[in-house]
């Protein structure tokens, strides 16, 4: 079984007010040193059988039509490895 993950992310010019807030409690928290903060989804999908590229590319299907909203997100899919 193959662990595929799917990170989902506000697309650079869409406003992220999650993430300003984020960002301003950790001025407020006395953590210093980060510039911005950006807040996302992150999606973990177990898959059985071989990880193909039809796979890996139903799994881009996904991403597209469910996991996110394309208009305003953007998406990575990539093989998480096993942990030994």
């Amino acid at each position: 079984m193959a662990r595929v993950v799917v990170d989902v992310m506000p697309k650079p010019e869409i406003l992220d007010p999650q993430g300003k807030a984020v960002h301003q409690a950790l001025d407020r928290l006395g953590f210093g040193g980060v510039a911005d903060v950006r807040q996302g989804k992150r999606f973990e999908l177990a898959v059985d059988g071989d990880l193909t590229e039809e796979r890996l590319a139903e799994v881009r299907r996904i991403a597209e039509t469910l996991l996110s909203n394309p208009v305003i997100e953007d998406f990575e899919v990539r093989i998480e490895e096993p942990v030994a």
